[in-house]
């Protein structure tokens, strides 16, 4: 499946890394060459391969990669992920930064997966959050949808999702909602903490209303009262324990702040052998 792929500026992330230079790799002769294999130590779903190429093409446009495996794929530990070729001190410089992406993405795309299986055969739909890395947002939400799970809003841009404070400051959720309708055209959702807050969420008519910490009872009777007139979605307190049971409740949406922000990263390998 071909996943679209957000605009990539590679050039921060070699930055912070190769500085002026890579002065440990200028201990190997310039013309030296080399090939590469990266392998994976765990089972993964393979996500950043455009941000991998990125890496050493930027670097060097001459290095070759071949991959072994497709973005998106489910593969086992101690696959072989990829072959690489060319210019030593390329393959060297860009290697932390190239693994790093990889092995960033890799695990946020693996732990997605693992919440659209948890309710595959469900009409619910597992969302991500903005509780993302810095400066990885628009790519871990890239990988999110390689796991197989959804997106929710990008960023404060994109929708209006009116919380608490929001209410608080607004006034009532009456004036927070009427006001969000006279200032875009968005998707305007709102947050309710009781089954009171939601009938009065009904009334002011956002396209989503989030039910925050609901009780399982509570997610039922929510389901019961809004009868598919306007789209709901649980969050607080779910994770792959409990997730199924949330989703059978017939909620359409989960959002899960852990695809994102509660990774591991992937055990990585990449080892170097010099072409004579």
């Amino acid at each position: 499946m071909k996943y679209p792929e957000p605009t990539i500026d590679i050039l921060p992330y070699l930055t912070e890394d190769l500085g002026a230079g890579d002065l440990t790799a200028a201990i190997i002769p310039e013309t030296t060459q080399a090939t590469a294999q990266v392998i994976t130590r765990e089972d993964m779903v393979l996500c950043g391969i455009a941000w991998f190429d990125a890496v050493f093409h930027y670097l060097n446009a001459d290095l070759h990669i071949a991959w072994h495996v497709k973005e998106g794929e489910l593969v086992t530990k101690n696959t072989l992920l990829c072959t690489l070729s060319g210019n030593a001190r390329s393959l060297l410089t860009g290697e932390r930064t190239a693994l790093n992406l990889l092995q960033t993405l890799s695990a946020t795309s693996t732990v997605a997966k693992q919440y659209a299986d948890a309710v595959q055969g469900t009409n619910c739909k597992v969302l991500d959050t903005r509780k993302t890395i810095p400066s990885l947002r628009s790519a871990q939400k890239y990988a999110v949808r390689c796991g197989g799970c959804y997106n929710h809003r990008i960023g404060l841009f994109d929708a209006i999702l009116i919380k608490e404070n929001h209410i608080i400051a607004a006034g009532s959720i009456t004036n927070a909602i009427q006001t969000a309708r006279q200032l875009s055209s968005v998707m305007v959702e709102l947050e309710v903490e009781t089954l009171e807050q939601l009938q009065e969420a009904l009334a002011a008519k956002p396209d989503r209303i989030m039910l925050d910490n609901f009780s399982l009872e509570d997610l039922r009777s929510a389901v019961k009262l809004t009868a598919g007139t306007v789209e709901l979605e649980a969050s607080g307190n779910i994770d792959l324990s409990n997730i199924r049971t949330v989703a059978e409740t017939g909620v359409d949406f989960i959002s899960i702040g852990a695809l994102t922000k509660h990774i591991k990263a992937i055990d990585l390998s990449m080892r170097i052998e010099l072409v004579f």
